[in-house]
């Protein structure tokens, strides 16, 4: 698969990842629904990565990370932002953290965390070549 194939890839992934953290959004599964939301801004940065890179992404589930690894500068708030993304990850994942997460997950704190998630991808798409 070549670099076009494997960015194509990438993004396609995203995307349908992100109508899935919408499907569950919908039906009130509000944990897993900022899982996907992770996944969406993850692959945005490997498609990114192959891209300019020219090379498989790290594997790796941080977004601050990829973000560095591609010498992308982002705001204080953006930063904060990917952190938090990144706990979503872990705490949807893992039982022990899972349900104290799930409490968090109300329809506000998710609704707010989506939206900005979208913020994310789209100024992330932008960096596409």
């Amino acid at each position: 698969m070549g670099k076009e194939d494997k960015t194509q890839f990438w993004i396609e992934s995203a995307n349908e990842d992100w109508n899935v953290a919408q499907h569950l959004f919908e039906k009130e599964d509000y944990s897993y629904a900022l899982f996907f939301g992770h996944l969406t801004l993850e692959k945005i940065f490997k498609a990114i990565y192959v891209k300019r890179q020219k090379e498989n992404p790290p594997h790796t589930h941080r977004l601050v990370f990829l973000a560095e690894s591609l010498s992308l500068y982002l705001s204080p708030g953006q930063l904060e932002l990917l952190e938090a993304v990144t706990d979503f990850n872990l705490e949807a994942r893992y039982p022990d953290e899972k349900f104290s997460f799930k409490k968090r997950c109300t329809v506000e704190f998710t609704e707010e965390y989506l939206k900005k998630i979208e913020e994310m991808k789209e100024w992330l798409m932008k960096k596409l070549p």
